[in-house]
């Protein structure tokens, strides 16, 4: 696999957790960085297709209409 050097400026409190956490698990820094931003990324895709699904769903009229909703809240007092 090929790779590539991306470079960011965080803070300095962060890059500490870092080194930190890379310390404790025995790895190396690039591979707690690797492993956060992999997981970010899955996290994004999945939020994005949940929003992409939810407005396809109200698009078909597939919704609880809110004064529902302000029924069942009211219920729950």
């Amino acid at each position: 696999m090929s790779t590539r050097t991306v470079t960011a400026h965080i803070p300095v409190e962060l890059a500490e957790q870092i080194d930190a956490a890379a310390e404790r698990l025995e790895r190396p820094r690039g591979w707690i960085v690797k492993q956060a931003l992999q997981n970010w990324i899955s996290l994004e895709e999945r939020r994005h297709q949940m929003t992409l699904e939810a407005l396809k769903a109200a698009d078909e009229g597939d919704f609880v209409e809110h004064d529902v909703i302000e029924t069942w809240v009211a219920g729950l007092e």
